[in-house]
């Protein structure tokens, strides 16, 4: 995937070819698959123009909300799926944690954690290719107490999922369920062996016909092309998905995917930019590896999505609270629907998901079972789009 844009200096008028896009969109109409690739293909230049263009789409449908998730890794490792990106998979050599699912007092202590940091959403992942009984009846069973306690809506990220299994989890109270596409069709052999795109299809048809909300999306930077990235996000627009996390490939040490890593932040605000703008009214997360593609570049990007992670992802670092918290502050946004008022203590805890364990040697999680509660965060400045799903 060659992501060199040229240097000649772009046309210019006195309403961008962006704004004019962004005008028609809020008038009820949709961009082609061309329209798509101008965007991913467009100059520097034009960057502020397409980022403003982004802004009205997101201003109409979420106003200067954020909206704040929390992940929970209730199951770490011990997946048989080939992922290629993934560390959790039974291709990787990355030395992570490997646990089985979570005990009723660690999920409700990562609730907790979760209303504190003023996440909307509390999302349960575990891996693994579908989950089993065991597993579905813990989900069955803790919901209902996290959402009587915590009034958190929950996302569940499970793997595989049968009509029947979809439909449990609905009537548990799960609100949402996460299972990214994560490429194009056309991709998918690229990046996993052991299932299919359609497989993935699949399960979230199962999760819409249990009437449950949809929460798909993907990673860029594992070598797709422009135009699987584009049919990616017209698949989710076909899909009418709801949620949209959209992560940044960090190639992880001891994955096929190790040594694929050449995205730049304006890359990743051009992929932000065509996401919303095909999909405009679904809220739009800026997922697995924000903070080390986009760096500088996050506030930037929060003008085109309205939401985030808060904390860590499924095994490594992401920045500290506090951080998210004066950024989203410092645009003048508003942090909205979380369940309960953090604790003084919230914004200053360094985060609330295993964490990998070959950062700089140092990481240690807050919420492995194994890991000293009390270690403070790592210089790993890490983050990964992870297996979610």
């Amino acid at each position: 995937m060659n992501l060199n844009h040229s240097i000649t200096s772009p046309k210019t008028s006195q309403d961008s070819q962006w704004k004019l896009l962004a005008e028609r969109v809020l008038d009820g109409g949709s961009i082609s698959r061309s329209e798509a690739l101008a965007i991913l293909d467009s100059h520097d230049d034009e960057l502020l123009d397409l980022v403003a263009a982004a802004f009205n789409l997101r201003h109409k449908y979420f106003g200067k909300t954020v909206q704040l998730y929390f992940l929970m890794n209730a199951k770490s490792g011990l997946c048989p799926e080939d992922c290629h990106y993934c560390s959790q998979s039974k291709i990787s050599d990355a030395p992570i944690p490997k646990y089985s699912i979570l005990n009723r007092e660690k999920l409700l202590d990562g609730a907790r954690l979760a209303a504190e940091r003023q996440s909307k959403t509390y999302c349960i992942v575990i891996s693994g290719r579908a989950p089993n009984e065991r597993e579905i009846k813990a989900i069955e069973t803790i919901v209902p107490e996290i959402k009587q306690q915590y009034g958190l809506n929950i996302c569940a990220c499970l793997g595989l999922l049968t009509e029947s299994q979809a439909q449990r989890l609905a009537a548990a109270g799960v609100d949402k369920v996460n299972h990214n596409l994560n490429t194009s069709q056309d991709y998918y052999k690229e990046i996993c062996t052991t299932h299919t795109f359609e497989d993935r299809l699949e399960t979230l048809k199962n999760v819409r016909k249990a009437g449950l909300q949809l929460c798909s999306g993907g990673i860029i930077g594992m070598g797709e092309s422009r135009k699987d990235i584009v049919d990616m996000a017209f698949s989710l627009r076909e899909l009418s998905v709801e949620s949209i996390p959209l992560n940044f490939l960090h190639a992880i040490d001891g994955t096929p995917m190790q040594h694929k890593e050449y995205l730049t932040p304006r890359d990743c605000i051009r992929a932000l930019a065509m996401v919303r703008f095909v999909n405009p009214s679904s809220e739009l997360r800026i997922a697995g590896g924000r903070e080390r593609h986009l760096r500088s570049l996050q506030p930037l990007g929060l003008y085109i999505a309205n939401s985030l992670f808060v904390g860590d992802y499924l095994t490594t670092q992401g920045q500290a609270p506090s951080e998210d918290y004066q950024m989203i502050q410092d645009l003048g946004f508003e942090i909205t629907g979380q369940a309960i008022s953090p604790s003084p203590s919230a914004e200053n805890q360094p985060c609330g998901n295993s964490c990998e364990n070959s950062c700089n040697g140092s990481a240690t999680s807050t919420s492995n079972p194994n890991a000293n509660q009390s270690a403070e965060k790592s210089t790993c400045n890490s983050s990964t789009p992870g297996c979610c799903g």
